[in-house]
């Protein structure tokens, strides 16, 4: 499918080249390419404007959606129903971690303050991230990146989002990685979503690692966390979808570094003009990324964390009929403009009973995806 160039967007931008997507989503069942940035959008609320309009919408959400998006109308949306072809796996400069932030021993003091929080207060859950700042001895090539996550995972998951339309402070940023959890989808009046939270990490010896899922399937920790995710979800698609189908229990699903629990939704739109962004809107920031309730654990991270900028938002698209799909901005990490700089993001559910060495431990986990790809050790 190719959706040509809209003409109803207010907010004109310095076209990209023809040639290079500025946003690029791999998935198993297909890929989408964006070419020729009409438009840019720092709004979501402009952005559903234009979707009802009929254009065509791709980019990226932050976490915090009251900070700059990078959404774009593009010139060019073209939909694929194959994974990203990746003919190799090509060789990147040498990159190092030039620093933690927070600490490890400060996140694991954080993690365990604020489960003192947890105990003492209404919050339930509060979802903890740290980041690396990396250094590249050369400047790196986010289509280079892209390819290795592909390759790297078994269900050709990747993306690539040019981050300029944000504005100034992220021209020529580029946002990479491969994330597996599905925030919403939407195909004609069918609405699903696939949340994870909860999770261990993988075993090269298979008896282990098989123990290691087991384990996570009956970890009463981690099947209340998945629960407040879960409870969540339901509760905002209501309003706007009907026969919500919630299956009885989370299944495992894998990364090559970790377990999760995951539970598929299936919905069905009240409103068949609603469309893909609007439902992304609807229920983002979930308590997968966020916390319960959402707004003391939005506080909590602001006060602990200060702006995550895209890390733990959404990526995605929406075609000019309201299809689209949008995934959590995880596994990832923002490449500066000139190459050389790289900072990574990796976080965990914190409920009662965390343990904050755990915790740290699931980090470390999480950040492999993108540091395999850029060649480092976390």
């Amino acid at each position: 499918m190719t959706t040509g160039t809209a003409t109803n967007a207010a907010t004109p931008h310095e076209p990209s080249g023809p040639a290079e997507p500025h946003f690029i989503l791999s998935r198993p069942h297909g890929t989408v390419t964006a070419r020729g940035v009409t438009h840019a959008i720092t709004d979501p609320a402009h952005a559903v404007a234009r979707l009802r309009a009929g254009a065509p919408i791709v980019g990226a959400l932050p976490f915090d959606v009251r900070e700059p998006a990078a959404l774009t109308v593009p010139g060019r949306l073209d939909v694929t129903t194959t994974p990203l072809p990746v003919p190799s796996r090509p060789a990147v400069p040498t990159v190092t971690v030039r620093r933690h932030v927070p600490s490890p021993a400060e996140h694991t003091r954080r993690v365990a303050d604020t489960v003192t929080r947890l105990r003492e207060t209404s919050l339930r859950k509060v979802v903890l991230a740290r980041a690396l700042e990396l250094d590249a001895a050369e400047p790196l090539d986010h289509r280079a990146i892209l390819d290795r996550l592909v390759a790297a995972d078994p269900s050709g998951n990747g993306y690539s989002v040019d981050l300029g339309p944000a504005g100034d402070d992220h021209r020529g940023v580029r946002l990479v990685g491969s994330s597996p959890e599905v925030l919403i989808r939407r195909q004609g009046t069918t609405v699903t979503c696939h949340p994870l939270a909860g999770s261990a990490p993988r075993d090269p010896d298979p008896d282990r690692d098989a123990a290691l899922g087991r384990a996570l399937a009956a970890s009463t920790k981690d099947l209340t966390e998945h629960a407040y995710v879960i409870e969540s979800l339901t509760q905002s698609l209501a309003p706007l979808c009907t026969d919500i189908v919630v299956p009885d229990g989370p299944v495992l699903t894998t990364t090559p570094q970790l377990w999760h629990l995951g539970t598929p939704l299936r919905a069905t739109l009240r409103d068949p003009a609603v469309t893909a962004l609007e439902l992304a809107l609807a229920v983002h920031p979930t308590p997968a990324v966020c916390g319960t309730p959402t707004d003391e654990a939005m506080r909590t991270i602001l006060e602990l964390e200060g702006s995550r900028g895209f890390y733990a938002g959404a990526v995605g698209w929406s075609d000019a009929s309201g299809d689209g799909e949008w995934m959590v901005t995880l596994r990832g990490a923002q490449i500066a403009a000139d190459g050389l700089h790289v900072v990574a993001h990796a976080g965990g559910g914190i409920v009662a009973a965390s343990d904050p060495e755990t915790e740290l431990d699931e980090t470390t986990t999480k950040f492999g995806t993108i540091m395999a790809a850029l060649g480092v050790t976390a």
